[in-house]
């Protein structure tokens, strides 16, 4: 069983920066997929970023690439996601997500085994 808790969300202006974390809880396997998603009003939960946590490959959705990274503090078991250059469409809440299933990092499927609750991202314009 694995237990993640997002943190980090918040109100920021256009352009602005945040940085999310996700602690997680209980052992995450060599074989794990983390990643993060959102989900904005009316709209469906959309992959972000994913992390393959043996091999550190990472991956990101197109709207995001060059303004999001994803890293990780294994000894933690922490994952990050640090947004910049934020536009008001990102805003949402993000979720951070684990699974055993390691190709999910790619962003190929959405139903990942663990979820955490949710934390709120706004960008004003």
């Amino acid at each position: 069983q694995v237990q993640l808790v997002e943190s980090g969300g918040g109100l920021v202006q256009d352009g602005g920066s945040l940085r999310l974390s996700c602690a997680a809880s209980g052992r995450i396997f060599s074989w794990y997929a983390m990643g993060w998603f959102r989900q904005a009003p009316g709209k469906e939960r959309e992959f972000v970023a994913g992390i393959q946590w043996s091999a550190g490959t990472i991956y990101y959705a197109d709207s995001v690439k060059g303004r999001f990274t994803l890293s990780r503090d294994n000894a933690k078991n922490m994952m990050y996601l640090q947004m910049t250059s934020l536009k008001p469409e990102d805003t949402a809440v993000y979720y951070c997500a684990a699974d055993q299933l390691a190709f999910k990092a790619t962003g190929r499927s959405t139903q990942y085994a663990y979820w955490g609750q949710g934390t709120q991202v706004t960008v004003s314009s």
